[in-house]
């Protein structure tokens, strides 16, 4: 492949940094990818000697450089090599970092972007309260609404779960309210465009119940009938492969086996639980409807291992993987 994929480490004060490093050695060999590396230059030209990765980065000053491996940033701030784990400073520059990367995409100087991890938290007590995740921050930037949140992962047998979100970041106690026949119908329909983007034979989706037993025709919960069938019917009539809602307790049985391609799940722990149980060190973020790719891994900042050397990069690299073979389809 020959283009430019933006990579940023997220909070450097993580497991980011050595994930990254990791991952772009890795894959390295694999093909000509040209990265931008979204950090500090200082901090990981010191990870990079220390993993003993030694990649040949270098500051990025014009895309006719020659070489692969170029740090970006528009972050103007020092960050000293001993910031503290979590620190206002490494909240700061993620923010920037995500900004640079989506930017470099939005204005087509980048294929793809691959977000590493973030504190959600210390980037709301750094004075962000607006802060709800990174899909949602990059949706504003992108000025879309538009998008949802699919989970990737396979089993060590090439058994796949994709799980797309109705919902995203939202208190269980919200679920309901926030549920709406627009936000399932959008999920379906950029479930099965993904099917279509990742190359499948089919496009078929399964929908989730938001009730025990998808409510029992009532019994149990009425949003079944009032807000989840109406959105199912609606984009079967437009010529969509979907079924549901079904019990979410027994769904993802059949998916695993390859009865479907996607679920759309309508919260956020109702997909994440069997997907992480089948594929927690592999698993990717996939951002839909976003007008660039976006992929992240499927993990957090992990301060208690950072800075050992002993982070695995599966989840980075997957997310990596990714975003260069959708970024291959598109052009």
């Amino acid at each position: 492949m020959t283009g430019w994929i933006g990579i940023s480490v997220g909070d450097v004060t993580g497991i980011g940094p050595e994930v990254t490093l990791k991952t772009l050695a890795a894959e390295a060999g694999s093909d000509d990818t040209r990265y931008f590396i979204l950090g500090d230059f200082d901090l990981l030209s010191a990870a990079n000697k220390q993993l003993g990765i030694n990649l040949p980065l270098q500051p990025f000053s014009s895309k006719s450089q020659s070489g692969r491996f170029f740090v970006y940033s528009t972050f103007a701030e020092k960050i000293p090599a001993d910031v503290a784990p979590g620190s206002p400073l490494a909240a700061r520059a993620a923010i920037a970092w995500l900004k640079d990367g989506a930017n470099l995409c939005l204005k087509n100087e980048a294929d793809a972007f691959v977000t590493g991890p973030v504190n959600k938290e210390s980037i709301i007590r750094a004075g962000n309260q607006w802060f709800v995740g990174q899909t949602e921050f990059l949706s504003e930037l992108s000025g879309t609404n538009q998008t949802a949140m699919m989970l990737l992962g396979c089993d060590d047998r090439g058994r796949w779960l994709r799980v797309a979100l109705a919902t995203g970041h939202v208190p269980l106690k919200f679920v309901s309210d926030k549920l709406t026949q627009e936000k399932i119908e959008l999920a379906i329909e950029l479930a099965s465009k993904a099917c279509r983007d990742l190359g499948l034979p089919r496009e078929r989706v399964a929908v989730c119940g938001v009730n025990p037993h998808a409510g029992e025709g009532g019994k149990i919960g009425t949003e079944e009938i009032t807000t989840i069938i109406p959105a199912v019917n609606a984009c079967k009539a437009r010529g969509l492969d979907v079924s549901g809602p079904f019990a979410a307790d027994t769904l993802f049985y059949y998916v695993y086996r390859g009865d479907y391609e996607a679920v759309v799940a309508m919260y956020h722990d109702q997909g994440l639980v069997p997907l992480k149980m089948i594929g927690f060190e592999s698993g990717v973020n996939w951002t839909l409807g976003l007008p660039f790719i976006r992929t992240s891994p499927d993990h957090g900042t992990a301060y208690d291992i950072a800075g050992k050397g002993i982070a695995n990069p599966s989840s980075m690299r997957a997310a990596l993987q990714l975003a260069k073979k959708l970024a291959r389809a598109r052009t």
